[in-house]
């Protein structure tokens, strides 16, 4: 998921402003506890989001993918005054873990926490959101950015994570794709070519696609 040579990835996050002691802890307890770690935005991306939400001020921010919490702690860093992240995930056995951070990062009153399919919860949710962030099933990609799309402010943005899929949506395996890798190449093809949006594909970490609604 890291394509810069180690050096180059230890200066940058010499040079990013500190992970916060709240999401230092965070990010222990989740490696040490939890399956699939690197599912966690970490210390350089959560900066990035961070900084993005204190650039936007959003008033409405909407998660796919809660994981442990920290990429929604780090969103909410930047709210308006009033602002609130929604957030979902389908993992109930990790929500006492993600209610406790929440708590103790003093953010649990700007954040609501849906427990459920994403599919199904996003068209309830009667709200026009600033920032969108999915960071959920690489197959549902495409299914999340049509539902939200209508639900974002013009001008808005839209981030997914994981779009450079560790590499592979240029590794072919001598024209074997699986259905993940698939799902991405689809996907980002797709924000490409649709004209309700502007975007840029940038090499942080594992790819992320920022899409400004037009």
């Amino acid at each position: 998921m890291d394509f810069l040579p180690l050096e180059l990835q230890q200066y940058v996050e010499k040079h990013t402003s500190a992970e916060p002691e709240i999401l230092k802890k965070l990010n222990r307890d989740t490696h040490v506890n939890v399956m699939k770690p690197r599912m966690l935005s970490g210390h350089f991306q959560g900066r990035l989001l961070a900084m993005i939400s204190q650039m936007l001020r959003p008033q409405y921010v909407l998660e796919i993918g809660t994981y442990t919490g920290y990429s929604a702690i780090c969103l909410a860093e930047g709210l308006a005054p009033g602002g609130l992240v929604h957030t979902i995930d389908v993992n109930v056995e990790l929500e006492e873990m993600v209610r406790r951070y929440f708590a103790e990062a003093g953010v649990a009153d700007k954040i609501k926490y849906y427990l459920g399919p994403a599919l199904e919860i996003i068209p309830t949710l009667p709200y026009t959101f600033d920032l969108v962030f999915i960071d959920a099933d690489k197959l549902n990609n495409a299914n999340y950015f049509d539902l939200v799309l209508d639900k974002v402010r013009p001008g808005g943005f839209i981030l997914t994570d994981n779009v450079l899929w560790s590499g592979k949506v240029t590794a072919t395996n001598n024209g074997k794709i699986d259905k993940d890798t698939q799902s991405v190449l689809d996907f980002n093809r797709k924000v490409q070519e649709d004209s309700r949006v502007e975007n840029i594909l940038l090499p942080i970490r594992d790819g992320l696609l920022i899409a400004r609604k037009i």
